[in-house]
């Protein structure tokens, strides 16, 4: 089949989508609709906010679709009138079988990991929480399941010791655009090769949706799992504990760390300050605070949230 002979229906809604949007469109791969999600108040005025990937869609002059339910008649019978024989999956929604299984070529979506671990809603923030050193995008086509189809292609990204899931993020989005045009190009070629996944998840890393109640930090942790945790939530949704000090206290959420390698003395949460720095004890070793977030304000380096201090810190709850 030849790249004139594709026709494509992209769907996503946030910045890590617009990349691979973007990369299609680059490689001249004909787009025939965009589907997002619906606009959504935001801000002070709750002023409805279109997703990234309408934005970049209508200054392209792309049709957008912007359905408030996948299994809605109006919206399926629309979607079929472009008729598109392939449609690309990139952070957007669960398909129903209504909307996966129609085009010709199939219906491909991006993951953010080595599929088949890491299957869930947040792969990056879980690979870097497990103390994974690598990482990577992986391409299947929808099936019934979660992050359960057939495999595509895959592609490995190293994981720095220090590295966010955010910067992670930011490097799997490039990495990933690349990977779905290649994906479009094998299938428009005839050279597609696919791998089933294992039926069994019962040695396969998962990575479920993060609720904040999973965000608080286990200072009896040791210092590299607390490291771990810390830049797997970093910069968002946040790691967060709740700062004792002598005036009460106050919730933050820490956002980078670093190990220094010092022994603790067994007082896990326990906070130490030296020449504008900020340290607290885990279950083995010391963890140095470089920048934090106090609620309701901006994040901050360790040195600058100090110098606003009025009264001794004591330790981190947990």
């Amino acid at each position: 089949m030849e790249r004139k002979d594709i026709s494509i229906v992209f769907m996503g809604t946030p910045e890590f989508a617009v990349a691979s949007l973007s990369k299609i469109v680059e490689s001249g791969f004909g787009v025939s609709a965009v589907v997002t999600v619906p606009d959504k108040p935001a801000g002070r005025g709750l002023k409805p906010r279109m997703s990234p990937v309408k934005e970049y869609a209508l200054a392209l002059g792309l049709p957008v679709l912007q359905p408030e339910k996948l299994r809605d008649q109006d919206f399926l019978d629309t979607l079929n009138a472009f008729g598109a024989n392939l449609y690309v999956v990139v952070a957007f929604r669960k398909l129903p079988a209504e909307v996966w299984s129609v085009p010709e070529l199939g219906t491909f979506n991006l993951h953010a990991s080595l599929l088949p671990h890491y299957r869930g809603a947040a792969p990056i923030n879980h690979a870097i929480i497990n103390g994974e050193n690598m990482s990577g995008v992986t391409t299947f086509f929808i099936d019934e399941g979660i992050d359960t189809g057939s495999m595509i292609l895959r592609r490995e990204v190293s994981i720095g010791p220090d590295e966010t899931a955010g910067e992670l993020h930011d490097r799997l989005m490039t990495t990933g655009a690349e990977l779905v045009a290649e994906t479009i190009a094998a299938i428009a070629s005839g050279t597609l090769q696919t791998a089933r996944q294992p039926a069994s998840e019962q040695l396969l890393r998962t990575a479920p949706r993060i609720f904040r109640e999973d965000c608080i930090i286990q200072w009896n942790k040791t210092a590299q799992e607390v490291h771990n945790f810390v830049r797997g939530l970093s910069p968002y949704p946040g790691a967060g504990s709740t700062l004792i000090t002598g005036g009460g206290e106050r919730d933050v959420k820490i956002l980078r760390t670093k190990r220094i390698g010092k022994r603790a003395s067994s007082d896990p949460g326990k906070i130490h300050t030296e020449n504008k720095q900020l340290f607290a004890e885990c279950g083995d070793e010391m963890l140095e605070i470089l920048d934090l977030q106090p609620a309701g304000k901006k994040t901050m380096t360790a040195a600058e949230f100090l110098r606003g201090m009025r009264e001794p810190l004591i330790r981190f709850k947990g």
